[in-house]
């Protein structure tokens, strides 16, 4: 692994301090109460009326949707912190370790899932793109020595192919 030199800047330190935090922070945020909002209204209404595979499948993707919301709200809560000054970074490290931004995928094939309400499903959508987004920000900011053994790797499979196709050209 590369050494960094104390002018390196740090990507993911900046990104997390920046404009493009804040709205993720203001997106994820209002995700969670828009989503609080549907499943307290129309959502309730809606799930009512749903043919019993359905329901059944509603009730436990509302589980998971709100668990994964209340994940991701926890991460951005603590990145805030973070960023305000309120907590160090090694007392968000030590509490993200209770974060789980991953696992929480779909099954869209499942029986019922295309008789779930439209916006159900949207909202599922939603906070799985956001899911993502926010578990790429966490690997950037809190794990570097994977981004760097990910770049290193992609820098020697170039590498692999660059010699590989020179060896071939020189042989003719």
């Amino acid at each position: 692994m590369p050494e960094t030199s104390p002018n390196t800047v740090n990507i993911a330190d900046h990104i997390a301090h920046s404009a493009p935090f804040k709205a993720l922070y203001a997106e994820g945020m209002g995700l969670v109460e828009e989503t609080a909002s549907y499943l307290d209204g129309d959502g309730r209404v809606a799930s009512k009326a749903l043919p019993r595979m359905a329901a059944v499948l509603y009730a436990a993707e509302s589980m998971r949707l709100t668990t994964r919301l209340m994940q991701m709200a926890s991460w951005l809560l603590l990145q805030r912190a973070v960023n305000n000054g309120e907590m160090s970074r090694e007392q968000v490290v030590a509490e993200k370790s209770k974060v789980r931004l991953d696992g929480f995928n779909v099954d869209r094939a499942a029986a019922g899932w295309d008789d779930l309400p439209e916006m159900f499903r949207d909202l599922v959508e939603r906070s799985l793109r956001l899911q993502n987004r926010v578990a790429l920000l966490d690997r950037e900011i809190y794990r570097p020595q994977d981004a760097q053994t990910l770049k290193a790797d992609n820098e020697n499979a170039v590498q692999a192919q660059q010699t590989l196709l020179a060896t071939v050209f020189a042989s003719r």
